[in-house]
């Protein structure tokens, strides 16, 4: 079969799922904080990390077995092909979010994206689903987004930012953006995982977003896709999304706005 044949909302609540059972097992922080080894993604793997990555892949084998050809690209396995491999790729972050996961803080996430070839500009189908809310959030390229099955859409542009959700938070890092942002934002939001925090763009929650660390393809291929469906603006860095590579070993800073203003405005908070 084409992976693209493939009914991927479907497939991606069934991991949902198995996932929340693996939640409602393991409780308590000094439950989840049990190590084994690094991941691919350069990460010390948590053992629900692996877990959770577990549910996705016992999906992904049922695929193979059906036939299906692509590579999955996942923050703790890597690249690992199925049939001929080929040009799709499935990209996986089984917990965006893992710190708060671990400290059993509510707004973790699934993130899946399929693509048709190897970076951004090629994702046609994105999916996270926010464990803490519950919310799903869906874009299929050229279909619109979709968040808990209602259209999405950013919100309206009006001059100043009046909500923005910034990422990768580290204190000596935000001076600089917290200046640029004087101003012409009205409150700022720290949600923990960045697939979140972008799908939040494209639901009209949030009118910008920013990571202040270079993220992963796995964090983000998703989201990128929903906001853009959402009628948003999106940028890896300064070059094209076509630049922008889903294999693991990239790094780009990604912000999200609702329109290109709101982009520029996050983009310079960014490089400040």
């Amino acid at each position: 079969m084409d992976v693209f044949d493939a009914d991927w909302t479907a497939i991606c609540r069934r991991i949902v799922t198995a996932q929340q059972r693996i939640f409602d097992e393991v409780v308590t922080s000094e439950e989840r904080t049990v190590y084994e080894g690094v991941g691919e993604g350069g990460d010390h793997t948590l053992v629900i990390d692996r877990r959770c990555e577990d549910e996705v892949f016992a999906e992904l084998d049922r695929l193979g077995a059906e036939g299906a050809s692509f590579v999955a690209v996942s923050e703790e396995r890597g690249e690992v092909v199925f049939g001929e491999g080929g040009d799709a790729r499935v990209v996986i972050d089984p917990i965006d979010g893992s710190l708060n996961a671990r400290r059993t803080i509510p707004s973790h996430s699934l993130s899946i994206a399929v693509a048709a070839g190897d970076s951004m500009a090629d994702v046609r189908y994105g999916f996270v689903h926010d464990f803490g809310a519950g919310d799903e959030f869906v874009a299929t390229l050229g279909q619109g987004a979709e968040v808990n099955g209602a259209a999405a859409r950013v919100a309206p542009g009006n001059g100043r930012l009046e909500v923005v959700g910034l990422e990768s938070a580290e204190p000596d890092w935000t001076v600089p953006a917290l200046q640029s942002l004087a101003g012409n934002a009205y409150r700022l939001r720290v949600v923990g995982s960045i697939a979140i925090t972008a799908a939040y763009v494209a639901a009209g929650r949030f009118d910008a977003f920013l990571s202040l660390r270079p993220c992963r393809s796995v964090d983000a291929a998703a989201a990128q896709l929903i906001v853009r469906e959402a009628g948003g603006a999106v940028s890896f860095g300064a070059g094209p999304l076509g630049d922008a590579p889903l294999d693991l070993s990239a790094r780009y800073h990604m912000a999200a706005g609702r329109d290109d203003a709101a982009l520029t405005a996050a983009r310079a908070a960014q490089t400040a």
